[in-house]
């Protein structure tokens, strides 16, 4: 028996939470049938199917701490300089020492600087193919920190043109990037969708019920102020297994129950490029307008509404209930705004949930929310490639390329502004949970559009061939 090739998967960055690249790693082993080692940060769980894979072989490096915060501001442009450097000893001790020699490096870009250097450098030493799969720019993701005038954002980009050309294969996320790359940059990419995976795919009643009792103490029994879920919502206990906020077990059947909230997820990595507050403000809308068209006083009760509701009593308009997953720097900023909204209708929680438990959030909501607007304006959201393969519909915010993935009125719709949000709010969900048959009919557009292509399809049509022949030419 010959011996196996070998790729080495790189990550400048927390593995569970890239899982393009953890997807890469899994069809290199099954479908290209290659050894494969992974280089990254650890943090997040990636997801067992990459862990129990026995040719994927994962190795950490040290996480580089953030000092700089709590640095006075004028050392900013020192440790701007000096993170990078670091960065590039540890990737380089890795690439050149720590992993058996690989036939080919492929690397997640951004971050660019240092990691396409450090990658280059590598795969020079150890004559290795290097292949770039580029899911946005760099240079455009720093702009948005210290200003696209800064002359870091120069050098930066510079560094990425200059190390990206030097790649012996390219991927790209979309048709723009593609344009854009080979037209600005002098790079001939081959487009990678991203597609979902076999693990995200509709959620059965069954499992839906079991993940709500999972959820039980975080839904029903949150830190923080009362609001229109946990105040009907008294008699399920944390570790209830008969009952949850959407879900009732009657003898052995289980019940979705008629006067449940809306779920609503939004997944954010809380950062500058996602502006959170649209969402606020398009639930304070929705929470004033629905009162409105309902012809209630602005002074009544909101007890009254909550006993009412826990009585059984509909409304044309649901409550909403808003899951927003991700880790990232603004979470606490906003989690303080959103105690501080005092709504009647709309709830929120945020949360982590295991690679293994998200797909069935995605499977078991009502709508996807997607806030990504793109620094570059040439890479699309993964996020909403999960939430279609889970036939779950999107309002995603409008921006050049989203046209791409979201088919507004098929399986989605765009927005520019809360107030847009707020009417696709109301649009969809008047006369939930069964005489919505707009919602109804972007489902299965989106239940359409995430059955007809997954990654190992996509995988296999496209990126194989790339890597192969990058390979073989390499090894020639």
């Amino acid at each position: 028996m010959g011996k196996r090739g070998r790729a080495c998967v790189v990550v400048l960055g927390d593995l569970g939470r890239s899982p393009r690249m953890q997807y890469h790693a899994l069809s290199l082993a099954r479908q290209a049938s290659l050894e494969v080692d992974i280089v990254a940060y650890g943090g997040s769980e990636p997801h067992s199917a990459v862990i129990e894979n026995e040719s994927i072989h994962i190795h950490t490096m040290i996480q580089w701490q953030k000092y700089s915060h709590s640095l006075p501001k004028i050392f900013y442009p020192l440790m701007l300089l000096l993170k990078p450097i670091i960065q590039f000893v540890i990737l380089l001790w890795f690439l050149c020492f720590k992993v058996p020699h690989p036939d080919a490096f492929i690397v997640q870009n951004p971050p660019s600087v240092p990691t396409l250097v450090a990658v280059k450098w590598a795969s020079s030493l150890r004559k290795s193919a290097f292949i770039v799969d580029w899911h946005n720019f760099g240079y455009t993701l720093l702009g948005l920190s210290v200003g696209r005038s800064s002359p870091f954002v120069s050098i930066y980009h510079w560094f990425e043109k200059h190390y990206g050309q030097m790649a012996n294969g390219s991927l790209c996320v979309t048709r723009a990037m593609q344009h854009e790359l080979a037209q600005n940059w002098g790079i001939r990419a081959t487009v990678l969708y991203d597609q979902p995976p076999e693990f995200f795919c509709p959620t059965s009643l069954q499992e839906k019920h079991k993940l709500f009792c999972r959820l039980n103490r975080y839904l029903c029994h949150p830190l923080g102020v009362r609001d229109c879920v946990t105040a009907t919502t008294t008699g399920i206990g944390a570790d209830d297994q008969n009952e949850t906020l959407f879900t009732t077990l009657v003898d052995t059947d289980i019940l979705l129950k008629p006067n449940r909230p809306a779920l609503v997820v939004s997944s954010t990595s809380w950062t500058p490029d996602e502006d959170f507050g649209i969402l606020l403000e398009a639930a304070v809308m929705y929470d004033r307008r629905v009162a409105a068209l309902l012809d209630e006083n602005d002074s009544a009760d909101e007890g009254v509404l909550w006993k009412e509701i826990s009585g059984g009593k509909q409304y044309l308009y649901p409550r909403l209930l808003f899951i927003i997953t991700g880790k990232g720097p603004e979470k606490e900023k906003y989690e303080e705004k959103i105690k501080r909204l005092n709504l009647k209708r709309v709830a929120f929680r945020t949360m982590w949930l295991s690679a293994e438990e998200y797909p069935l959030l995605l499977g078991s909501a009502d709508l996807g929310v997607c806030l990504h607007t793109s620094s570059s304006g040439l890479d699309l959201p993964m996020k909403v490639v999960d939430m279609f393969g889970c036939g779950l519909p999107v309002c995603a915010v409008s921006y050049s390329c989203i046209d791409e993935l979201v088919k507004v009125e098929k399986n989605g719709l765009l927005f520019s502004s809360s107030s847009e949000l707020a009417d696709e709010l109301l649009m969809l969900f008047r006369g939930f949970p069964n005489e919505c048959d707009a919602l109804k009919s972007l489902k299965n557009g989106a239940l359409e559009t995430g059955s007809s292509a997954r990654w190992a399809t996509e995988w296999e049509e496209h990126a194989k061939p790339l890597i192969s022949e990058v390979i073989s030419r390499n090894l020639n």
